[in-house]
């Protein structure tokens, strides 16, 4: 995937680089952000009212090889799965498609986003940088979310932790266009849901456990069975923002499920093969499009700079 020409974009996107190492520090291989994470390897089959809404490759095919990969939140390679900064946890789908072809999709498990644009997104990471809990109010972040309710809200939703990485629900954060076989277009955004059930702990149980117990349970849980996720796509009206991560689309919008991901295995040389994928948040296949999020461009190109970055860090 090439960098986009806009050199005010790929500015922004190194100074959203250069915050996260001041906020995290420098952990060469890793990523910037959801440092931490596992990747096993499956198989997404499409469901049957999938082509009604994309005639992308991977729903007209009866298979699609896929890569999963969990993680927790922050830039730091070793936060314990039970600190509550460790949450929203991430799952980032690859759909193999041929050689060096493929589509990915990168969700979260938190609804949402703070800010809208990138630029706000730095000042929010700025602001809470800047914040010394020890001097007098306001602080850098209360001021920040003082004026920006949506990222306020965002600050504000609960972030509990799962029970397993298998038992979490995850979000798309951006809008994308779906185009059919006939040519009809629609917007929507996904969501991920574990056919386990989700399961969250409460704050007291949650710190009872074990500085790594999501990925020791989810090590253990794929040796007895398979993880299967179904994955469906939220479809917004012709009055519902299609441009803007804040905003939610009312829950009554119908729900198109989209197929079915079965994961079974450990991917080898896991660290090695964290490092080397870079996972892309525009889909870049027939079927499915950007929209005019503007976010979406943003974490293109941070996400393939961290990627270049830790591909050249000398292996450990």
């Amino acid at each position: 995937m090439p960098l986009p020409s806009d050199e005010k974009l790929i500015a922004l996107s190194q100074d959203l680089l250069k915050q996260f190492d001041t906020i995290f520090g420098l952990h060469p291989g890793f990523r910037p952000a959801h440092a931490r994470g596992v990747m096993l390897t499956g198989t997404f089959t499409p469901s049957p009212t999938a082509p009604s809404l994309t005639r992308a490759p991977h729903i007209t095919r009866n298979s699609t090889p896929v890569t999963a990969r969990f993680s927790s939140s922050t830039g730091l390679p070793q936060i314990p799965d039970n600190d509550p900064n460790a949450n929203p946890r991430g799952l980032a789908i690859r759909f193999h498609l041929a050689e060096h072809v493929h589509t990915d999709i990168i969700s979260h498990s938190t609804d949402g986003f703070p800010t809208r644009i990138g630029q706000e997104f730095l000042e929010f990471l700025r602001a809470a940088a800047s914040s010394d809990p020890a001097k007098p109010s306001p602080s850098p972040i209360e001021a920040f979310l003082a004026s920006h309710p949506k990222a306020l809200a965002f600050v504000q939703t609960p972030k509990p932790s799962p029970s397993s990485f298998a038992r979490e629900s995850y979000f798309g954060v951006t809008a994308l266009r779906f185009t059919n076989k006939d040519g009809v277009s629609r917007y929507g955004r996904y969501r991920i849901k574990p056919e386990a059930g989700t399961e969250h702990l409460d704050d007291a149980t949650a710190k009872t456990r074990g500085a790594n117990y999501l990925f020791d349970e989810l090590t253990e849980r794929i040796v007895r069975a398979p993880i299967s996720f179904q994955i469906l796509v939220q479809v917004a009206n012709d009055t519902d923002i299609v441009d803007d991560a804040t905003v939610h689309w009312p829950e009554e919008r119908p729900l198109i499920t989209l197929g079915r991901i079965i994961l079974t295995s450990p991917v080898l040389d896991n660290a090695r093969e964290q490092k080397k994928i870079i996972f892309d948040p525009i889909p870049r296949v027939d079927g499915i499009e950007p929209s005019d999020d503007p976010l979406l461009e943003l974490r293109a190109a941070i996400y393939l700079l961290s990627g270049r970055r830790r591909r050249q860090a000398p292996e450990t």
